[in-house]
């Protein structure tokens, strides 16, 4: 194995050459697997449970094993990549996705299919933390723009597996097991540009190791950050599960509802081509943080007080206020000074914030079911909201993680 030499680096320290195009390709590609496992059952999941038998516990199990993956698995990241390296961790993630997503669409038995969905998102959630790791490392120059790439081909694969999981599984004669099984191929492909990347392994800065989650508890701007992550994944896992039935509840009808719920997905790809980059353009981030936070407040009034015809106008502004997700992980680049220490905040930040946002979906589903209204809820996402706006504030701020730690020293 080689590593990284001055000569594939820039002016900047960033990585140069076919060598950064190739890293580009890699990201790109990895990024767009991230969240095929999730996003690829949610169309199908009536046809899922009742071909595996899957039980009511089952079916809750697995629309909450994303969060629960996610926070767990990412944890423990920036540990296995400091034993294994970061560009054979990738790797091996991304092979891990890509069996899990193929044997869970092989099999019979619902414990199967979900121990390898659980193996799928595993290689999802080391994804999640090491792709701004490595765009720290080899791209600290240029962290805004390869923030918005990989947040870009993040939301295309997002929206892929959603929308083409069904017109597939019709083209297969209603096979939902075909439907599931094509994004292994994908997976396949993405590991291509990284098998190649092995002989460029990066050095490590292993003085680091002690960016751990006993340092970060203590850390305010860590914990600013994973609540601004977990209360913008609170708002996204509210809105994709229960913005059709806001809708319908107020007059839409399914086919209206599912077009607007795609809308709001869609709008998530220019949003994220854009607010890395300008946020990326200053040293404070806060005005950026605000001006989502308006977003989602005219947003949320007019899909709680507003006139039905214009719902759809309220969802597309509570979608482009969902821009504060590429924002927060832009975030985990602009607050550190290292790869390591980015790649230590991001495994904080996203772990915590997982587990923060895990509970909105339920929480939301008590209060609609107890009151039979959206009053509630609605309430809840502007607290939620508020949430965001003061952590946000402290988090957009110009300030480096390490320089905390040596004043708190």
């Amino acid at each position: 194995m080689t590593v990284l030499t001055q000569e594939t680096r820039g002016r900047t320290g960033g990585t140069t050459g076919s060598l950064a195009w190739l890293l580009v390709a890699g990201i790109v590609l990895a990024a767009l697997n991230l969240r095929t496992a999730v996003t690829s059952v949610g169309p199908v999941l009536d046809q899922i449970s009742s071909g595996l038998g899957m039980s009511g516990v089952g079916v809750g199990l697995l629309t909450t094993l994303p969060v629960l993956i996610f926070a767990s698995v990412g944890a423990v990241t920036p540990a296995l990549a400091r034993k294994i390296g970061e560009h054979r961790l990738l790797l091996f993630a991304l092979i891990t996705l890509g069996a899990g997503l193929l044997v869970r669409a092989m099999v019979g038995s619902p414990g199967v299919f979900l121990l390898s969905s659980a193996v799928a998102l595993s290689g999802g959630a080391v994804g999640n933390v090491l792709i701004p790791t490595l765009i720290k490392r080899h791209f600290p120059g240029r962290a805004g723009t390869m923030t918005t790439v990989y947040t870009t081909a993040l939301a295309v694969g997002t929206m892929l597996a959603a929308a083409a999981t069904v017109p597939i599984e019709r083209a297969a004669d209603g096979n939902w097991h075909v439907a599931l099984g094509v994004w292994a191929a994908l997976a396949a492909v993405a590991a291509i540009p990284w098998l190649a990347l092995l002989r460029s392994e990066p050095e490590r800065d292993t003085g680091s190791s002690d960016l751990g989650p006993r340092t970060l508890v203590r850390s305010k701007l860590a914990w600013s950050v994973a609540a601004y992550f977990g209360t913008q994944s609170m708002v996204a896992y509210i809105m994709f599960g229960f913005l059709p039935k806001i809708l319908t509840d107020g007059g839409y009808t399914t086919g209206q509802a599912g077009l607007v719920l795609g809308v709001f997905t869609a709008i998530g790809i220019p949003v994220s081509m854009v607010v890395p980059w300008i946020a990326s353009k200053f040293s404070d981030q806060r005005p950026v943080v605000a001006a989502f936070v308006a977003f989602y407040t005219v947003g949320f009034l007019g899909l709680w007080l507003g006139p039905v015809g214009l719902a759809w106008a309220f969802a597309v502004l509570v979608g482009i206020g969902m821009g504060s997700f590429p924002l927060a992980l832009t975030m985990l680049a602009l607050r550190t000074r290292t790869p390591e220490a980015t790649a230590a905040l991001s495994a904080f930040g996203q772990s915590t914030g997982y587990l923060i946002a895990g509970a909105g979906p339920l929480v939301v589903g008590v209060m609609h079911e107890s009151t039979g209204g959206w009053t509630l809820p609605f309430l809840l996402l502007f607290a939620v909201v508020g949430v965001q706006l003061v952590t946000g504030w402290y988090a957009g701020r110009s300030r480096y993680l390490e320089d905390e730690r040596a004043l708190a020293g």
